[in-house]
């Protein structure tokens, strides 16, 4: 069977910690995949408010995520700490992409690779709007 696969970057400029909570574990007891895509919005919050930025308020504008994909690497079970390193790419007029390489900070091993595409929003006029200025130069 074809996979789809997510192709991380290279380098991050965003790092932080999350723990893997039993409310995150599926029936076969590890780390969910509804829990993988709830833990990196935290991760994006954090990293948005890392930037002076929350999800509704990106220089005005708001984002949406359009389409998400994961490729599971390797389980995660409670009480893991996974590092989820952050990065951005194809940055165009109107989103842009942002990479997650998760990993557990105990043994280093990579647990999933995930990408999220987004699309800025105008919350007034509930329009897609062009990816603001103050955004693309954080990334320049």
């Amino acid at each position: 069977m074809p996979r789809i696969k997510v192709n991380l970057p290279d380098k991050y400029i965003f790092e932080t910690e999350i723990p893997v909570r039993v409310t995150d574990l599926n029936y076969g007891g590890h780390l969910g995949n509804d829990s993988v895509l709830s833990i990196v919005h935290e991760a994006r919050v954090r990293f948005f408010n890392h930037l002076g930025f929350t999800e509704l308020d990106i220089d005005g504008k708001s984002i949406l995520m359009v389409d998400a994909l994961i490729n599971f690497i390797r389980e995660s079970f409670y009480g893991d700490v996974l590092i989820i390193e952050i990065n951005v790419g194809n940055i165009e007029n109107k989103g842009c992409d942002i990479f997650y390489k998760i990993s557990n900070k105990e043994t280093g091993k990579m647990v999933a690779a995930v990408k999220t595409g987004i699309v800025f929003f105008d919350m007034q006029t509930k329009k897609i709007a062009s990816t603001p200025d103050k955004f693309k130069r954080q990334f320049m």
